[in-house]
């Protein structure tokens, strides 16, 4: 039997040796395991390979703006299944991961075997939800767009995207990026396209409508 391949995408080294060691307990010989620490190198990661069997990716990682990294994920890799794990467990937020195109939702407080039961039902094809205390808000109509929206970008515009609303002008980017500030200028016009939007605050402004967040 080929064996499955599943991308850890969280920051922590702790939780993702947790993970790993879950997975190769249950999966053994079948299993071949890959990381990433950040929302660029889980992008250099599925640029190098579009087939992995599943994405377990973390909530809050260095790149990600809310449900950013999901969003992305599914708009460019609707092939790949995502799984989504954080220490964030309001049935807010696991309702936002399933509507926001999830297979999934691993708490980080599960137990090795809720782990592998989760692992295992996606692999099978499946949806694995933790049972919800109570029912969330659906989306809004804002929050829906901006999820569209940003489904369409492309990796690299992404990219731009989020440096733009941490603030850092064409010529910072294009430094950051080794490219020229001509090709940060078009990246930036097709953003504000896709994402009707005319303005660096209004792009902000939506890419905010993913952000994570506990209920009052």
């Amino acid at each position: 039997m080929a064996a499955y391949e599943i991308l850890i995408a969280d920051d922590h080294p702790l939780f993702r040796s947790a993970l790993h060691q879950a997975l190769s307990l249950d999966l053994g010989a079948e299993l071949h395991l890959a990381e990433a620490a950040s929302i660029a190198e889980l992008e250099a990661r599925l640029t190098e390979k579009s087939d992995w069997d599943l994405v377990l990716l973390d909530l809050n990682m260095p790149g990600a703006h809310g449900f950013s990294g999901l969003v992305l994920l599914r708009g460019q890799y609707p092939q790949i299944p995502v799984v989504m794990i954080s220490a964030q467990e309001e049935a807010t937020v696991v309702s936002r991961s399933r509507e926001f195109g999830a297979s999934g939702f691993i708490p980080k407080s599960s137990s090795l075997d809720q782990i592998q039961q989760a692992v295992r039902a996606v692999l099978d094809g499946d949806l694995w939800w933790p049972s919800l205390s109570a029912e969330a808000a659906e989306l809004t109509a804002e929050a829906k767009a901006a999820s569209a929206g940003l489904a369409s970008l492309t990796p690299q515009q992404f990219r731009v995207l989020t440096m733009v609303c941490d603030g850092l002008l064409n010529k910072q980017i294009a430094w950051e990026l080794s490219v020229s500030e001509a090709t940060i200028k078009a990246h930036v016009t097709a953003i504000f396209r896709k994402l009707g939007v005319r303005t660096r605050t209004q792009a902000a402004m939506l890419l905010q409508q993913l952000e994570s967040f506990s209920p009052q």
